[in-house]
């Protein structure tokens, strides 16, 4: 069992994975610098000067001037400043990500049209000449692959 599970442990996809983890958190921190350090302050600036990450909805009785003060007095609070600069780095971190599989994709397309092997016009991966169905996304080809 030991042998079985050092075996998984060490196969290329699981480690990939890992690697994959790591270097996402790091890109995450990556991009929340970006959108609290570098982005935030030049549209807060635009909308008059407001800094996103103090904006909050006191829900108690007593005044607070500032979110650390009611932070530091334990008062609930709906912090949407934070949320907004969250929903900014979602939306980054989907716009490079998408951006970086286009990119490989177009590096892998490339790559394939070199072999000329058929290539699925739906998932871009390659394709025997002689099948009528891509065994990848199962899409039906009819003659609509590329290299046909």
């Amino acid at each position: 069992m030991l042998k079985e599970f050092k075996a998984f442990l060490l196969k290329g996809s699981v480690t990939d994975l890992a690697i994959g983890i790591i270097i996402g958190t790091s890109f995450g921190k990556i991009v929340s610098s970006l959108v609290n350090d570098i982005i935030m302050p030049p549209v807060g600036l635009l909308v008059g000067g407001i800094d996103f990450s103090k904006l909050f909805i006191n829900l108690s009785s007593t005044a607070y001037n500032s979110l650390d003060e009611a932070k530091a007095a334990g008062a609930p609070t709906l912090n949407y400043g934070l949320f907004l600069n969250q929903v900014l780095d979602f939306l980054i971190v989907g716009i490079c990500i998408f951006l970086l599989m286009k990119l490989i994709a177009k590096f892998k397309y490339s790559t394939d049209a070199v072999t000329s092997e058929p290539i699925c016009v739906y998932c871009y991966m390659p394709v025997n000449p002689q099948a009528t169905r891509c065994p990848h996304c199962t899409s039906q080809l009819q003659g609509r692959a590329i290299g046909l």
